[in-house]
């Protein structure tokens, strides 16, 4: 194990419980550093801060623990064990209507650099370090053990990986045995598109935001943009919407989307898909809709990103806030970490001064459960909504 020792005054964030380390904090490494070796920390007065994987980048170091402790086999038992319990409290575990949940949330769980998802039998592993990516053989074996019904685990991180480690690994089965794609979410089936959708193979995150959006669909005409898997479209259906339009540029989307209507609302007459761009399709929808969903993918996925990202999100509002019918709501949505809260909320504000209509917030929206916040990280609430009104 390296050790990395921290320039003077530069361990009070650390001190803090925050589990990333800059470049511009170190002082100096001791022993030959390998990205995704295990990284001993310590104050310039060598006092023991914590342990992480040691990274090239901005972030050097990504903390998985703020004690002096083995990182063994034991260790990742127990990290599983916790992120499983938590999970089980909050009622996903044995669900009958619901088998797909998030099982770690990379800081949210304290084990930065990892996600791993559930659907029904089969655990999805994505790794955004290399620290991460040495331990996945562990990894598969350890939730192959502790987490009932596991029977698959793929490894889905040729896309997440720093691409200066050079790595050239591709996706694949750690463990594979009888795969079945079908997964649950409050009695809708879902294809679980793991091995070429986007992310782990479904948007688990919005579960909680998707079953509002039923709430408010009954009689509603209901446009979903940037649909993916339909999602959003198959609990306005089961809300009582009159017309149910989905719409994305990507063909595999709309494949998957209506793959999703016909497993659950086989000829229902109700939806339709369009593939097509986004901001087109917002061209010519003026008075058709009552309520329209903007859950477009990630516009900055990085700081530099971050001006053209907050111009599109206004672009976007502000075609719907000019089209929908008077009284109608949109559920807007941005996933860029890089987008604060408040910097996404005045892009959608100045959307709406820019259409002229009276817009009034109903909720405020963030990520599932199971995709916690931790609270000595706020980087983590990387998914904002708004529901809102429009007169």
């Amino acid at each position: 194990m390296i050790t990395i020792q921290l320039k003077p005054k530069k361990e009070d964030s650390i001190l803090r419980f925050h589990p990333w380390i800059f470049s511009g904090a170190i002082a100096g490494i001791s022993g030959k550093a390998q990205e995704g070796d295990l990284a001993r920390i310590v104050d310039c007065n060598r006092d023991f801060l914590g342990i992480g994987h040691y990274q090239i980048g901005s972030i050097a170091v990504r903390i998985i623990t703020f004690s002096d402790e083995d990182i063994d086999i034991n260790f990742w038992k127990n990290k599983i064990r916790l992120a499983y319990l938590m999970r089980k409290r909050l009622g996903l575990v044995d669900s009958r209507p619901t088998n797909a949940y998030r099982l770690v949330h990379g800081e949210g769980d304290n084990l930065s650099g990892l996600v791993i998802d559930i659907y029904n039998s089969t655990a999805v592993i994505q790794a955004h370090s290399v620290g991460m990516h040495c331990v996945r053989e562990f990894l598969a074996k350890i939730i192959t053990e502790e987490i009932p019904n596991i029977k698959n685990v793929y490894y889905k991180s040729e896309n997440t990986l720093p691409f200066k480690a050079n790595l050239n690994f591709k996706d694949g089965y750690l463990i594979e045995n009888q795969i079945d794609c079908i997964a649950k979410e409050n009695d809708f089936l879902f294809n679980a598109d793991w091995l070429a959708g986007q992310k782990t193979g479904f948007f688990i995150d919005q579960r909680e935001n998707r079953s509002l959006l039923e709430h408010y669909a009954k009689n509603k005409d209901v446009l979903n943009m940037f649909c993916y898997t339909g999602g959003f479209s198959l609990y306005a259906m089961r809300g009582g919407a009159k017309s149910v339009h989905s719409v994305d540029s990507s063909e595999r989307a709309i494949v998957l989307t209506d793959r999703n209507i016909e497993l659950n609302f086989a000829n229902d007459s109700r939806h339709t898909s369009f593939c097509q761009n986004a901001f087109n399709f917002l061209e010519n929808i003026d008075g058709k809709y009552d309520l329209i969903v903007l859950d477009p993918p990630a516009f900055a996925k990085h700081r530099d990103a971050l001006k053209n990202a907050l111009q599109a999100y206004k672009r976007l509002n502000a075609k719907a806030f000019k089209q929908i019918k008077n009284g109608g709501i949109v559920f807007t949505f941005s996933c860029s970490q890089a987008v604060s809260k408040e910097q996404f909320r005045l892009a959608v504000f100045s959307a709406a001064a820019q259409s002229r209509r009276t817009v009034k917030i109903l909720h405020q929206l963030s990520q599932a459960a199971d995709h916690p916040v931790n609270i000595y990280h706020p980087e983590g609430e990387y998914l904002k909504g708004l529901v809102l009104y429009v007169e």
